[in-house]
């Protein structure tokens, strides 16, 4: 199997060049980035309840990813990988609430030097230590700028947040309105000049409430359950999570935060920044929600581990496709940076997509050859110590899991989207069960991953 290295450059087969060469302004980068925010609950991915018109705009504007995986689907780990494009053994934050080492090379690192204001809105989660009060010195915000962050909270209603100052400040009503605010404020601040923008609100994850107005949309008995959900389940003592009201409030904040994305498409549409900014909207990791009888995310199902993936550009991407190509975190920085024409630091383990994504006249090709598989890992025990550790593969069609000790999930998506059936150790799949494994380790081995045992840092 070719290397990642080697087919980075077969694929990508001079894109970023292109892109360099071509008599265009550098374009600017916005990653939209809710919390826990499964793919299928979008209404371009065919979800029948959910109100999101906004980014569904955007996605018909531009491409929609359809099968975009989060390697490490949990919190830090994710959040490191979106920043860097290494994956969470590599840039050292394989668990939560562990800091994201000083010498990593992040995305913002990479388009300050050359020219990019650079600016962060929201959840940091990479400080390591302390959640609260949430104040991240200059010196550790990994080449960001403008700053108007927390280190991690989801009281959304008492919520407070810095700038360039350890006094924080008080946020009125429902937190995620504020941090929409900031990212506004920083779009208009210099129109002249490109920008990278990272924009990560705390809703949808838990606890599950919007403003009243939005909450008010969805009744809780009159939702379409996916076929997989078991009903609520008792996460902790006396406390149960999936419940019918609970998804009725994650979908009350998603659509609260379709209009926060329609409020930043206004700023840029109204400085004529809207053209030229690569949008992308994804999330750090999914919600089980009571499908498949669990909960919150560390699974390899769907619902935890599938993204949404929306990538908006009218200046170099044509509207109106789909792509089912496996596609995961660790690709997203090299796959902007290839869009933006700037070469990846030697540092990143993902892949260039963005041949994929490009219209010709900006480097892109009918065609490109698309990866076979993606990585996908939880370094710890799931939530409720359910499961142990596990790493697998996703594929355009297949799923699979295997834990330390052998092979434990597999399914064919294309006839069993909600991965009802486990054909892991079925005679008549030995065959697939056994080419996904070796992808999979494959992907361990070479990626230097270990199964050592780890578990998440204590936080305050």
């Amino acid at each position: 199997m070719m290397n990642r290295r080697t087919f980075l450059a077969a694929a990508a087969g001079g894109a970023a060049g292109a892109a360099c060469t071509a008599a265009r302004p550098k374009p600017n980068i916005l990653v939209l980035m809710p919390d826990q925010w499964r793919a299928m609950d979008l209404g371009a991915m065919g979800n029948p309840d959910v109100l999101t018109p906004n980014m569904d705009a955007l996605a018909a504007g531009g491409a929609l990813l359809r099968n975009v995986t989060a390697n490490c689907p949990v919190c830090c780990p994710a959040r490191g990988t979106l920043l860097t494009g290494r994956f969470g053994h590599e840039h050292g934050v394989d668990v939560n609430d562990a800091p994201l080492p000083d010498e990593e090379v992040t995305i913002a690192e990479t388009l300050r030097d050359r020219g990019y204001r650079t600016g962060f809105v929201g959840k940091w989660h990479l400080e390591g230590g302390r959640r609260l009060p949430g104040y991240v010195r200059p010196e550790r915000r990994q080449g960001f700028g403008f700053w108007a962050a927390n280190i991690c909270s989801h009281n959304y209603w008492n919520m407070q947040y810095f700038r360039d100052s350890p006094e924080p400040i008080q946020m009125a009503g429902y937190s995620a309105t504020a941090f929409t605010d900031a990212a506004v404020e920083f779009i208009r601040e210099d129109p002249s000049t490109p920008f990278l923008a990272y924009v990560q609100w705390g809703p949808p994850h838990n606890p599950y409430i919007a403003p009243p107005r939005y909450m008010n949309m969805y009744h809780p008995d009159l939702l379409t359950m996916r076929e997989n959900w078991q009903g609520a389940v008792e996460f902790r003592p006396g406390r149960t999570n999936g419940s019918r009201d609970d998804i009725a409030g994650y979908y009350a904040a998603i659509s609260f935060l379709d209009d926060e994305v329609g409020r930043i498409v206004d700023a840029l549409r109204q400085t004529g920044q809207l053209d030229n900014t690569i949008v992308l909207i994804t999330s750090d990791h999914g919600d089980m929600l009571g499908s498949q009888g669990t909960v919150l995310k560390r699974k390899p199902w769907a619902e935890s581990l599938q993204v949404p993936g929306i990538v908006h550009y009218p200046s170099g991407v044509q509207g109106g496709q789909e792509l089912s190509l496996p596609a995961s975190h660790v690709d997203l920085v090299p796959t902007l940076l290839g869009m933006a024409g700037v070469e990846p630091p030697q540092s990143v383990s993902g892949l260039d997509l963005s041949v994929h994504l490009l219209s010709p006249e900006h480097g892109g090709r009918t065609g490109a050859r698309a990866p076979e598989s993606v990585y996908a890992q939880s370094y710890t025990p799931t939530e409720r110590s359910e499961f142990p550790a596990w790493r697998g593969v996703r594929t355009e069609r297949h799923t699979y899991a295997r834990q330390e000790s052998g092979p434990w999930l597999l399914y064919d998506n294309d006839v069993d989207p909600f991965q009802l059936e486990n054909l892991a150790g079925k005679p008549e799949q030995a065959e697939l069960q056994a080419r996904l494994d070796a992808l999979t380790m494959d992907w361990f081995e070479r990626t230097g991953d270990d199964w050592r045992e780890r578990a998440d840092l204590p936080y305050r």
